[in-house]
């Protein structure tokens, strides 16, 4: 279904409710946002309306669906504890359908429906398709309904999406993950790694042009290792140049790659095709060679910083993110410090730092722990080193001029300054404030602003035109 198509179907609902008002709870990364469109684009083709944010203040729904994660232990306790909650809203409404779907339901599926009998239908991250059927048999029998299945039949692409940004898409270009990783519980609930056709990517990626897209970003598990299934180790470079040749198309990313699949084509893809971003999300996870053996990474600190020197050197102003676990079970204070010398040569843009948390079923699991005293102490001095980066480089920003894709308002409405919000190219949060007498720029112009001001995690940019300053709007 299209932009156009959804929007008079909604229009038509409007003062009615449908087969049932429903809302979408999304737990975890990306690939489950992305997930969550799925899951309300078959929605809406069975006749069920989307809540509208007052509806979901007041409760005034029919169907609530969680879209689980199970990648942390902490996503486990938020789901039980959430739909916990829920039990209350089904006890004063008797008709309002609860659904739990995505990675914790493909892993705890007779557990969900155990713990919580409340919880109608079950559903897996390979079976999104079946969720109106399963929510139509629990209505008749009266009994929870669990569907999980193991085995792939279909793309989750293959279903109608309800996209949450009219200019802003997710397009998944694989699933699946074929990695071994000890800490990891993805390839128990995602399965092995399945690429789509580029062909069929290439076409989503049009339509979500034509629907008025100006951006997608490559999902995939390992979106990098694209191709490697039928021995082209060129696919994925050869998509990113495929899809600079989309009219229309203004900036395409991609997440998350692998460190060890990223190779000099992938480099120079994305450095030769202008309307892919240099933004990068690397995950580096520990500094020690040591503790990246034993969580079966398959490359060592030395390499990792050798292919992000190769980067820089071809994309100057490239901005790298990466995520770091700290308290990977035998991690010692030695081990730890590698990880801290890393972070200082690497100079990521952001890091996304998490405690080990062991998942029931990974070989960490059952290693020996590190005491939580220990692990807290260390997450503490590396947030505190990484701010410290951060805002060194954000400082770097001042005085020049950024290109930023809107997305919306930010800041207070009455607020004497009036923002928008949005990306830069390689991927920062910006502020625009608006120069007096200017209009509002719209969601999905793009803004030249003369950055102003360096936040903790973000761009301040105020331009003062009559000072030289920079302000110019594309539509």
């Amino acid at each position: 279904m299209t932009e156009a198509e959804r929007a008079s179907t909604r229009a038509t609902a409007v003062g009615s409710r449908g087969r049932g008002v429903f809302y979408v709870h999304t737990l975890g990364c990306q690939m489950n946002v992305h997930d969550s469109e799925r899951i309300a684009g078959v929605l809406e083709a069975e006749g069920y309306v989307p809540a509208t944010e007052e509806q979901v203040l007041d409760k005034d729904v029919d169907l609530i669906v969680m879209n689980t994660c199970a990648v942390r232990e902490n996503a486990a306790e938020r789901m039980y504890g959430t739909i916990g909650l829920w039990a209350q809203l089904k006890r004063d409404r008797p008709n309002l359908q609860i659904a739990v779907g995505g990675c914790m339901a493909q892993l705890d599926r007779r557990r969900i429906a155990e713990r919580a009998p409340w919880v109608d239908a079950v559903f897996g991250t390979k079976n999104i398709g079946s969720l109106p059927r399963l929510l139509d048999q629990a209505r008749m029998i009266g009994e929870p309904q669990v569907d999980v299945v193991d085995r792939l039949d279909y793309f989750p692409s293959q279903l109608p999406a309800a996209r949450a940004s009219r200019v802003s898409s997710w397009v998944s270009i694989s699933i699946g993950c074929n990695n071994t990783c000890t800490f990891c519980i993805v390839p128990t609930t995602r399965g092995r790694e399945h690429d789509r056709r580029p062909g069929d990517i290439l076409a989503e990626i049009r339509q979500c042009v034509a629907d008025g897209a100006k951006e997608v970003t490559l999902l995939g598990q390992n979106v990098n290792s694209f191709g490697y299934g039928i021995g082209d180790r060129y696919a994925f470079s050869k998509l990113l140049r495929a899809c600079g040749q989309i009219e229309g198309l203004e900036r395409v990313r991609f997440t998350s790659p692998h460190p060890a699949a990223f190779t000099d084509d992938v480099i120079a893809a994305m450095a030769g095709t202008p309307n892919v971003m240099h933004q990068l999300h690397f995950p580096l996870q520990s500094g020690s060679d040591r503790i990246l053996r034993a969580m079966r990474r398959s490359y060592r600190s030395a390499r990792f910083l050798d292919i992000l020197g190769r980067i820089r050197q071809a994309m100057p102003d490239a901005q790298i993110s990466t995520d770091i676990i700290v308290g990977f079970p035998g991690e010692t204070e030695e081990d730890f410090d590698e990880t801290m010398r890393v972070v200082r040569e690497a100079r990521f843009s952001s890091a996304f730092t998490f405690e080990y948390s062991p998942r029931p079923g990974t070989p960490a699991a059952s290693m020996e722990q590190v005491p939580k005293d220990v692990v807290q102490n260390r997450f503490d001095r590396l947030v505190a080193l990484q701010e410290s980066i951060t805002a060194q480089e954000l400082a770097k920003f001042e005085g020049r001029d950024v290109e930023v894709m809107i997305t919306g308002a930010a800041g207070k409405k009455d607020s004497a300054t009036h923002r928008v919000t949005g990306r830069e190219r390689t991927g920062t949060l910006v502020h625009i404030g608006v120069p007096q007498g200017e209009p509002m720029p719209q969601v999905g112009d793009f803004v030249t602003a003369t950055v102003t001001h360096a936040g903790r995690h973000n761009l301040i940019a105020d331009p003062d035109p009559a000072r030289g300053q920079t302000y110019h709007v594309r539509h």
